[in-house]
């Protein structure tokens, strides 16, 4: 803290503070058995529920833009702390305006703390309960990663959401590693919502030593008093527990009583666990969550995950899934998934769907996809990417639709068949 900041300063930090909770809220009006229509209000704007959100890992969705993205109807889009952390670091981002000026994105956004990126890299960090010690993959130096440093990192990128670091583990662990994992993401929790805490009243660390090139304008570091006030921001803690219904119900019962929160995600499924059990997660967590509060799936992404996911009162999904199957040539159809660089499409006129706005489908057949595949060029996996976001996207809206209309439960029965039938 800057001992040169005065009381004006302190106050001011303070009512930003208090004024947290009026600039987010969720409401709900139509419900449909456990799926339900809702708003989820944020400072950057209102995301109406149930929705999809393209994650930008790098502050930017692999090869879209983001007036690409907002385009095929995202309202809300993913940064990872992790990635931003290492480059270009998240005082940068912070110096640079924030995540949203920096992604040129003015609608709501969410940072994931990294926890997954952790579980992924298994070989190179090392997790105690201080926090996670992990080797950076770009230049090997060693990193100290706790929960109040993905605090002060989240709070620097400036995300409207931000998560907790908790401790993912692979699915189909036993229950005793499980619940391990569970009740350290618990603990983990409460150092995140007290440093979280700390820094909505006293502020950010200064940035210091960033100059820019003579001519441009100014960072916003650079108007230091303005820049230490943390931005408002909701913190949302992850429900674990592997696909053990005991302690997903502990681990929701310690969430509820370790704070009011403005949003709680769900975390640890699609890791490897069978989908049955998945839905069974599903089935235990919704009816425990408070139904004001939005409800967030994380890294759940495919048309029939999400329709069950919707069915059974979630709310918020991201994955990466949509995006990187549309790079390498596998894209979303009514009818299943579709393989365009199949030798079949060679000669087929045919969208990929009749029924999808995105440019692949209305301003190009099978075949060309196909060619551009084939062939390497670039401009094939942008299409199939942009095409299984909106897809998605525009599954979503959908579902939106049949929840106001009162149709929702006999259509998505009626989608899921279709989709399943192959």
């Amino acid at each position: 803290m800057n001992d040169s900041l005065d009381d004006s300063w302190k106050s001011s930090s303070h009512d930003s503070f208090n004024d947290a909770p009026s600039r987010f809220a969720f409401r709900t009006s139509h419900a449909d058995g456990a799926a339900r229509l809702g708003w989820f209000t944020t400072p950057h704007g209102t995301v109406e529920t149930p929705a999809f959100m393209p994650v930008g890992t790098h502050a930017s969705v692999r090869g879209l833009a983001m007036h690409e993205i907002a385009q095929a109807g995202a309202q809300m889009v993913l940064a990872n702390a992790y990635h931003l952390y290492q480059r270009p670091g998240d005082q940068m981002v912070r110096a640079l305006g924030g995540v949203h000026a920096f992604a040129r994105w003015s609608g709501p956004m969410l940072t994931d703390s990294g926890g997954y990126q952790v579980f992924s890299l298994s070989r190179y960090r090392t997790v105690t309960e201080a926090g996670v010690e992990f080797r950076s993959t770009l230049d090997g130096s060693r990193h100290q990663y706790t929960p109040e440093r993905v605090m002060q990192i989240e709070r620097n990128i400036g995300a409207d959401v931000i998560m907790q670091l908790d401790e993912l583990i692979e699915g189909g662990s036993d229950r005793a590693a499980s619940g391990r994992a569970m009740e350290r993401s618990l603990r983990w929790l409460e150092r995140c919502r007290v440093e979280f805490d700390r820094l909505s009243h006293e502020g950010r660390a200064p940035v210091h030593g960033l100059a820019v090139p003579e001519g441009a304008p100014p960072l916003d570091v650079h108007d230091v008093e303005r820049d230490l006030v943390a931005p408002p921001q909701a913190l949302f803690p992850i429900v674990q527990g592997g696909t053990y219904a005991d302690l997903r119900t502990a681990s929701i019962t310690g969430i509820l009583q370790t704070g009011d929160w403005h949003g709680i995600a769900v975390g640890g499924l699609s890791v490897g666990e069978a989908k049955s059990a998945m839905y069974d997660t599903f089935d235990t967590c919704a009816p425990l969550l408070p139904w004001d509060k939005p409800r967030y799936l994380m890294g759940v992404g495919f048309p029939d995950d999400l329709l069950e996911a919707v069915g059974r009162g979630m709310d918020l999904f991201d994955c990466v899934a949509p995006t990187r199957m549309g790079r390498h040539g596998t894209v979303f159809t009514p009818t299943g998934k579709v393989q365009v660089q199949k030798s079949s499409h060679r000669t087929d006129r045919r969208p990929l769907t009749d029924e999808c706005p995105c440019p692949a489908c209305t301003h190009y057949d099978r075949a060309y996809l196909r060619h551009l595949m084939v062939t390497d060029e670039p401009l094939g996996p942008r299409l199939l990417a942009l095409h299984n976001l909106t897809f998605l996207l525009t599954l979503m809206a959908r579902a939106r639709r049949m929840l106001r209309e009162g149709r929702f439960t006999s259509w998505r029965s009626e989608w899921l068949e279709r989709y399943r039938a192959r």
